[in-house]
């Protein structure tokens, strides 16, 4: 039986000579594989739409016991802003495969909204780490690790909040203080308004390199203690704030 998806190409392989395997990431079915036959001759339908970051309707054969096969695909938006910087590729990228990650864990249909709401941004000019730093607070969430941003993670107090730890697991007062690096003040009241923002709704980002790293350290930090996932695109995304 035929059917309509939506999605967006999250991963693609070589498969023989001439086609190859994509995974598409959808609003409720979780990750759905498709063989994309002959995809990889240049005079293919397919060989345009079945690339990585291709977001639209797709129309395939669907076996829920083993590979679909893609028919054809009305790509909704191929997100070319993002592919002409190889900043935002990478950290779209590391998107695709973050996204893929946490939905195993929990097929939330709010990890596709969130992955094409941040790539729309990204798309559109918006600050790229920044945009990736509020989807990965958002999917710690969804992966029942959220840090403690209502209060300290010490003692509960909501006042005189002076640091994040990501051993202590998020906010600490200065009673609770003891060694943990001293973040800026902006820095703890941004990262509790990444966690609530709208995505959709952002019309501005203003945001100093010290307030950015500070939020990036904490969560690359955080992601290595508490989720357990390993992102091979992770380490080039370190490899590329170095340069």
């Amino acid at each position: 039986m035929i059917e309509k998806i939506e999605g967006i190409v999250i991963s693609e392989q070589a498969y023989g000579e001439t086609s190859k395997i994509i995974n598409i990431l959808t609003p409720d079915r979780g990750i759905i594989g498709l063989m994309a036959k002959g995809a990889r001759k240049l005079k293919s339908d397919l060989a345009n739409v079945s690339g990585k970051l291709n977001y639209g309707y797709f129309d395939i054969y669907y076996k829920s016991d083993k590979l679909s096969t893609l028919i054809s695909a009305d790509i909704i938006n191929s997100f070319k802003n993002i592919r002409k910087d190889i900043n935002k590729i990478s950290y779209a990228y590391f998107l695709l495969e973050l996204s893929s990650q946490v939905v195993k864990h929990n097929q939330n249909k709010h990890v596709f909204n969130y992955l094409i709401s941040g790539l729309k941004k990204i798309d559109e000019g918006f600050d790229f780490m920044t945009i990736t730093n509020i989807l990965e607070l958002k999917y710690l969430d969804l992966l029942g690790v959220m840090p403690v941003l209502d209060s300290c993670s010490g003692c509960g107090k909501t006042t005189n909040i002076l640091t994040l730890s990501t051993i202590k697991g998020g906010y600490v007062c200065n009673s609770c203080h003891t060694v943990e690096k001293i973040v800026s003040e902006k820095t703890i009241k941004l990262i509790r308004m990444f966690y609530y923002v709208d995505i959709d709704k952002i019309s501005k980002l203003q945001i100093s390199d010290i307030c950015k790293n500070e939020i990036n350290e904490f969560l690359d930090n955080y992601y290595d203690q508490y989720t357990g996932l390993f992102l091979k695109s992770k380490s080039f995304l370190r490899d590329l704030n170095k340069l």
